[in-house]
């Protein structure tokens, strides 16, 4: 009776965990399906046919190439200060211990926590107050914001699990500071980092809401897809346009997935 009761229940979970895929997955798909639709101007379903000429059209586009341009280039150079700033701020909280550790924890995780919208007015505000105009920077400076703490959650989880007496043992044998970073610290942290990384370019690369606040004139791949469905030319290289987001952030996301996935067996981790 009790394995029947089981084996019911976990096929009622089964059939949970499916509906809440599709739920969420489905309309992704549909994403895929009117990329290849020959009706211009609506979404039919069913779609009347199917061609591939859009691809051609939106490869033939240079607003297109502009917006994924400033995209690329907004989300590498975002995703280098972030790892550069969230690497130092893990450092410090967990290899150290000072007055308002949690406190500045708090604060640097804060602005992924805030929604989107108050973070871009918050920045929008101080760029105003300081009279600094809207620019590529301050798209890269609104990005980085959220960016830092991507990272920061990747390196300060490593850090703590990666064992102090490595290092210890690194300046009791001559190593000087940089040399311990780079053949102890650097190899304990390396796919956390990347990890990290790909996860924040993954982000920067399909932001909208900061960026709206952030850009001025200026319009990322994003903020070209919105634009161009509110004022729709043709609506298929949209959906073009779309699919190809969806695989751009979905690489560095499995990336990601795939490097952190055996982080319980690290080097120095005391087990």
């Amino acid at each position: 009776m009790r394995s029947d009761r089981s084996q019911s229940a976990g096929l009622s979970l089964k059939i949970a965990a499916g509906a809440g895929l599709a739920f969420l997955h489905l309309p992704i798909l549909l994403i895929f399906v009117y990329a290849f639709t020959t009706e211009e101007k609506s979404f039919q379903w069913p779609p009347p046919g199917f061609t591939t000429k859009w691809f051609a059209v939106a490869w033939n586009r240079p607003d297109i190439w502009e917006a994924l341009w400033l995209s690329v280039k907004v989300a590498s150079i975002a995703t280098v200060i972030a790892m550069v700033l969230g690497t130092l701020a893990a450092a410090a909280v967990a290899r150290t211990k000072f007055f308002g550790r949690e406190v500045i924890s708090l604060l640097v995780i804060l602005p992924i926590a805030l929604p989107g919208i108050i973070t871009g007015i918050a920045l929008r505000s101080a760029f105003s107050l300081a009279d600094i105009p809207f620019s590529f920077w301050t798209i890269i400076l609104g990005h980085a914001t959220f960016c830092v703490v991507v990272v920061y959650n990747n390196a300060v989880a490593r850090f703590r699990r990666t064992s102090g007496s490595l290092i210890e043992a690194s300046m009791d044998l001559g190593a000087d500071g940089f040399q311990t970073f780079r053949h102890v610290i650097l190899p304990n942290i390396a796919t956390a980092l990347l990890a990290g990384g790909m996860l924040a370019f993954a982000l920067s690369f399909d932001e909208v809401i900061v960026t709206t606040f952030t850009a001025g004139q200026q319009s990322t791949l994003p903020i070209w897809m919105l634009e161009e469905l509110i004022r729709p030319r043709q609506r298929p290289v949209t959906n073009v346009v779309a699919m190809v987001v969806v695989i751009v952030t979905f690489l560095p996301i499995l990336a990601a997935y795939y490097l952190t996935r055996d982080t319980d067996q690290i080097a120095g981790s005391g087990k």
